[in-house]
Formats: C-alpha cells, structure tokens, sequence
C-alpha cells in the first residue's frame, strides 16, 4: 500500500498526481469542486503535463462550464491535448484518480479530503483497464466555450492590445463569470470592455461570434439591456454605404471613474 494523502486539500491531492503520474490519467466521477480545483491546478502548473481522460456526469460537467473562467480555461486544456472530457451514465460510488501505477479513492469527510491510495500492481492493472474500456465507451462532452487562449489573442489582434488587457484583468478580478448574480457573464464583460474602449459594436460582436462567445444577436440583446441600465451609451458613426454602425461608451459616471479591478464589482452592483 502506497502512502495515503491524508489531512490534504483536493488541489493538493490533483497536483500530487499531476507531477508524478506518467502516461493516461483516469479521473473518475470528480465532484464539482474536484473539476473546478483540476482546472486550476493543471491551468497554473507549469510544464508538460499528463493527458488527463475526465469520466464526470453530464449534469456536473454542465454545471460546472457554466462558468466561463473554468470552461475557457478547460478548452485551452482540452486544446493542448492535456485533457478530454466524456460522460458517465454510470458512476461508481467513489471518485477515483487512476494512473498506470496507483489507484486514488478521493475521500471527502466533512471538510476534509483523504486520497486513500494503493499501488498493488494487479489491481491497478485492473482498475486501469477497466477505466479504459469505459473511456471508449463513453460518449463525448461537447464543450463549446472556446480556448481563453484564442479569446485574449483575437481580442488584442481584432480590437486592441488595450481592450485585451482590460478584458483579463476583469477576469482576473472575479471569482466566476456566469451572469446569474455571482458574477458577469462574458458577453456583458466583451461589452463593457468594448464600451470602455469605445469600440464599435459590430466589430466586438463579430469578434465575439467568430471566436465562439455567443452570436451577433445575444449581442446586441445585451447591448440593449446595459443601455437601457444606463452602462453604456451608443453613439452613430456614418460609413460610406449602409446603415450607421454603433460606437460603445460607458454611460455611467461610477464605472467610468472605476479602474479594472473595480470594474467588475461596481457594473454588478449597478445590474443587480
């Protein structure tokens, strides 16, 4: 029996497996918090790391990449080759971590996580092999939510290097970013961003549309609402042909006093 990982964090318990294990990675039936804390661990360990197969239930997973930070983060995993994600329809009792040398029970016992774990070299096999036959089977998540990566490049290239900045570090001053009152969404963070920069808003809904954040509509809907809240303004801007095209402007006095750090806390304050 190796060495359990006792009277440790569930990040601690990832990072310890992520650093030693070699080969395939079975994690098996993750918890919410487990996923989000994966996420973490593996987004700032620096390195190569190991291909990690996540087995998690649908509904978990679903839950989990409503949140913009954590999916946009996993894609750029999932881009890297570092991890995949499938479904389970069946899952065991326990959440497992499975690596070609040990096996994980992750234990969780009020607010602490034990990883009770075994090397026996037979029933790793076993487990291992199982855990395979179960990932082939498995259907695929299809995860939407395009590669944080690709987000802040096409941002910087498309708009500015200056909107890209502004746009990471509202990210980076939020704890989620999923619009349902614990945190902006990401097309009302585009937005804002836009508006603070003064962008047009057909060049940051087609940027958003091309890189995948949501369409030209959702948009636009968006645009409508934040106005409408007194965020933004719009002014006409002629073109040679067609209809005049909207420039963003931040239409509250707070948010145009607020740096990027407060940025976030005092539009949430406003919507909400």
């Amino acid at each position: 029996m190796a060495s359990n990982l006792l009277n440790h964090q569930i990040d601690d318990i990832l990072e310890s497996v992520l650093e030693d294990a070699s080969g395939d990675v079975y994690m098996v039936n993750p918890s919410r918090d487990a996923i989000e804390e994966f996420i973490a661990v593996a987004t700032a360990l620096e390195g190569s790391l190991p291909s990690v197969h996540m087995l998690a239930d649908e509904r978990t997973l679903k839950a989990v990449m409503d949140d913009f930070i954590v999916a946009s983060n996993a894609a750029d995993l999932i881009s890297e080759g570092a991890l995949a994600l499938h479904t389970l329809e069946e899952a065991p009792e326990n959440s497992l971590l499975v690596t070609e040398d040990r096996v994980i029970a992750v234990v969780h016992a009020g607010d602490r996580v034990g990883g009770l774990v075994t090397d026996d070299g037979s029933f790793v096999e076993d487990t291992y092999e199982t855990y395979a036959d179960r990932w082939e089977d498995a259907p695929a998540y299809n995860l939407r939510t395009p590669p944080i990566t690709d987000v802040r490049e096409t941002l910087s290239d498309e708009i500015s290097p200056e909107a890209e900045d502004d746009f990471t570090a509202i990210l980076n001053s939020l704890e989620t970013a999923r619009g349902d009152g614990d945190g902006l969404d990401e097309v009302t963070i585009s937005l804002l961003v836009a508006a603070k920069n003064e962008a047009l808003l057909y060049d940051i809904s087609k940027w958003g549309e091309d890189v995948g954040i949501a369409s030209k509509a959702t948009f636009s809907r968006t645009k409508t609402k934040l106005e409408d809240m007194g965020l933004i303004d719009t002014e006409k801007v002629p073109i040679d042909v067609g209809r005049p095209r909207l420039r963003l402007k931040i239409g509250d006095d707070r948010l145009r006093e607020a740096d990027n750090g407060q940025l976030a806390t005092v539009a949430q304050s406003i919507l909400n």
